[in-house]
């Protein structure tokens, strides 16, 4: 309450923010708050010790990082992608002043919901039983610095690669993709959902092929290799510009040498193959991969050749990335200073330093 008779402000409420944390998870949040309702502190009023009545106490809800937040509508409000990070999701009420009549304004109140997405390095992609999990926990073996991220129905795990320079790279194995993933079969959205905030994609493909049951079509590794890159397509075609890299697993199994030719020479030709596919299958664009590598995770063969192409991918992309923001720092200083040339400022004109372009 405002204090009308010496024009006395009452406090503002507090307001109510999501801020990120390295060690939280959506489980340890729902079991803390298992009512799932936060709310903010009453501003105070207006006194004759305190016109100025204080602020209200404000209400921090602690996430993960990587989490998305979403209005009842599913518009996303923000995005936490590292420590600290924090979104205002609930503005407190104006304190009681001459413009209100000195009566409070109730604060905003708003249902959110969140939804968390991994963020790693290299996403590893492929059908259930490609050898993922074993691929993991071999390139990660030196330092098993393996978590588990608390889901719903899905467990992702992340591995680092460390090399001998001390560079770390994540890894993020996520369970396997099934046909009509993208129309939320299966694990569906929660699988393809992470893929999005990965850099790059690592597919892992079974050289004998994949069926995932008796009442499923048998598919080859190269019709594994299409149907990945039609399910990515269909959930979004961004995820066709990430790089990727292809490790073909299990090449410890007979006739390995002689299957791995044959898809060898469907990936340099793949549109004389794409006949054998129905058209619905077909990708509008085949993956182009930056190093196609056949492993072994049981017996190690070809480790750490893909090691030291994952590491060669992602230092190019890095360059790349900062040639690309060199450049566009160049463009907004050329741009900024042909304005300044073409366009005097006037005598009652502020002008600034720089100016971005987006």
């Amino acid at each position: 309450m405002g204090y009308p008779r010496l024009g006395g402000e009452g406090g503002k409420g507090g307001d109510v923010w999501v801020v990120a944390h390295n060690k939280m998870t959506l489980k340890q949040l729902k079991d803390k708050y298992p009512q799932k309702r936060f709310v903010a502190g009453e501003g105070a009023n207006s006194r004759v010790s305190a016109l100025k009545g204080s602020k209200g106490k404000d209400c921090e809800i602690p996430v993960p990082v990587g989490v998305s937040v979403t209005d009842e509508n599913g518009k996303i409000i923000g995005e936490l992608n590292k420590e600290k990070d924090r979104i205002l999701v609930a503005e407190g009420g104006l304190g009681g002043k001459l413009l209100t009549n000195f009566l409070p304004l109730k604060g905003q109140k708003r249902v959110i919901h969140l939804d968390l997405k991994l963020i790693a390095d290299i996403g590893l992609v492929g059908f259930p039983n490609a050898g993922k999990s074993s691929l993991l926990s071999k390139i990660s073996h030196a330092k098993p610095a393996i978590a588990d991220y608390a889901f719903t129905t899905i467990k992702p795990e992340l591995g680092k690669i460390m090399y001998s320079d001390f560079k770390q790279i994540s890894v993020a194995d996520l369970p396997g993709l099934i046909e009509g993933a993208h129309m939320n079969k299966g694990m569906g959205h929660k699988f393809l959902k992470h893929i999005e905030r990965t850099k790059q994609l690592l597919f892992v493909v079974d050289i004998s092929g994949f069926q995932l049951s008796s009442q499923t079509h048998y598919r080859t590794a190269f019709e594994t290799i299409i149907l990945l890159s039609k399910e990515l397509e269909l959930y979004k075609e961004e995820l066709h510009t990430k790089p990727a890299l292809l490790a073909v697993n299990k090449m410890d199994l007979p006739d390995a040498q002689d299957k791995l030719h044959v898809l060898m020479n469907q990936l340099q030709n793949p549109k004389e193959f794409l006949h054998l596919f129905e058209k619905n299958m077909i990708p509008e664009k085949t993956v182009e991969f930056q190093h196609i590598i056949p492993i072994s995770a049981v017996t190690g063969e070809g480790i750490d050749e893909l090691k030291s192409c994952i590491r060669k991918s992602m230092d190019e992309h890095a360059n790349q990335e900062n040639d690309a923001y060199h450049k566009q720092q160049l463009l907004n200083l050329h741009i900024s200073n042909t304005i300044s040339y073409s366009e005097p400022p006037s005598k009652n004109a502020v002008s600034s330093p720089r100016m971005d372009i987006t």
